[in-house]
């Protein structure tokens, strides 16, 4: 009987030696886990870090700074505007002596749905 109690402590403590091994393996899995989260995180920063880099040098050799895209785009803008100044300086007169011709040469007739309406209806007797 003492060396089944016995066999049975041996049991026992077999058990929780084992069941101890089992958690550090989970602790040490859990390490592995958390160490590789974390270098993988840092290689995706330094690749984000990389790519964004490459894409400065990138920018800065096709599209230029900033300043150079606003001094372009405000000498395009000068010269639309002028190109406007130099339309309206053109075409001024003919367009008063239009508005002129369409204010003071009034030619009164009938309203083309009043010459319709008396065809319909054959009041249009001339």
């Amino acid at each position: 009987m003492a060396s089944q109690t016995q066999g049975i402590q041996q049991l026992l403590a077999a058990e929780k030696r084992a069941a101890e091994k089992i958690n550090e393996a989970r602790k040490r899995k859990l390490q592995r886990t958390k160490q590789a989260k974390q270098e993988a995180q840092a290689e995706v920063e330094k690749y984000k870090q990389q790519r964004e880099q490459e894409f400065k040098a990138f920018e800065q050799q096709y599209l230029g700074t900033k300043e150079d895209i606003e001094s372009k785009i405000r000498r395009d803008t000068e010269d639309q505007i002028n190109g406007m100044k130099q339309s309206v300086s053109s075409n001024k007169q003919a367009v008063i002596v239009r508005l002129l011709q369409l204010v003071c040469d009034i030619k009164p007739e009938l309203h083309h749905n009043l010459t319709l309406q008396k065809k319909l209806h054959g009041q249009f007797a001339a």
